[in-house]
Parts: structure tokens; sequence; C-alpha cells
């Protein structure tokens, strides 16, 4: 059997450019969101990730569990390790993670070990999110390490790119 990479599928979310003037939150959100949209392009979940690192984005990716038939290939797993490669570092103490929707127990829990100075997410998760969402694993006050959270950025925009995939999704099925 020969693999061939998955053909492309239709977004019908356009990519946004903010201004690089003000690197704010929604600047590194939109950002991210432009990462869910390449996941969407190649059939994967609409997640996306970028880690800002002294004002400059030091890792961007997207989920790619699917395409790579890997369980640990969500996007803030995939940032991580291209920012941990990008500083030479495992220890991510002063970066910000954005993320286009609440990281799950695995991703939550990788935040932690890696030192994650701040998290930004812009949809709640109530069934798998554990920084606030179904639990808060960063509330567990035997952790050597806490997080600073921001939630809702951008959430409208992300909550309506995540809601269609699976719309369309749920439509395909037999």
């Amino acid at each position: 059997m020969t693999d061939f990479p998955p053909a492309p599928t239709d977004c019908p979310f356009e990519k946004s450019f903010p201004s690089q003037l003000l690197r704010d939150d929604a600047f590194h959100m939109w950002l991210a969101y432009n990462q869910a949209i390449d996941a969407w392009r190649e059939d994967e979940v609409p997640v996306g990730a970028v880690i800002e690192l002294g004002g400059e984005v030091i890792a961007a990716a997207h989920n790619q569990v699917a395409g790579t038939r890997d369980p640990t290939a969500h996007a803030e797993i995939l940032a991580m390790t291209q920012a941990a490669r990008a500083i030479g570092d495992w220890r991510l103490n002063e970066a910000t993670l954005y993320v286009t929707k609440e990281p799950c127990p695995m991703c939550s829990g990788a935040t932690l070990m890696a030192r994650i100075k701040r998290v930004v997410y812009a949809v709640a998760d109530p069934k798998m999110g554990c920084l606030g969402g179904a639990t808060d694993l960063n509330a567990l006050p035997q952790i050597n390490h806490h997080l600073e959270i921001t939630r809702g950025v951008l959430e409208s925009e992300c909550r309506d790119l995540l809601q269609a995939f699976f719309r369309l999704k749920r439509a395909e099925e037999p």
C-alpha cells in the first residue's frame, strides 16, 4: 500500500493578515487561527498554535494527528517541540503559547512540564479542556509551576471555524 498525502480540503474561511505594528494577544491569535485553517486544508481538526518569546514568534503549528497517524501530533505539542529546538532548551519559561482551543489533558500537562509562562486560548473545551474547561490542571496546589491563563481571545472567530468543520464532518457521515 502506498501512502499519498491527503488531498487539500476546501476551507470556507479566509486567512487573516493582521498588522504587525501591534503585536498583542489578538495579533498572535490571528496567527494561530491561520494555522488552524492550514489544519482544515489538510483535513485535520482545525486547531492552531503559535509560541511567542520576547516579541518574536519562535514556533507555529497545527494539528497533524490524522496525517502523521500520531495521537500526540497536536498543535500545542508540535509548537512546543519547535520552540524548544529554536531556543535550545526544553524550559520555555518566558514563552507564551497562543492556541485556538483550550488544551486537552496531554497538551495542558506538557505546558506545565515545559514551564510555559502564559497560555492564551480562544475557545474553552468543557469536555476535554484541562485549563479551566473540564478541569484545571493549573489549579493543582501540589504542582511546582503555574501558568498565567488568558481566555477568550478571538473566541467567536475560532469557535465558528471549529463548529463549521464539525458540522461539515457530520454531514459527510453515512
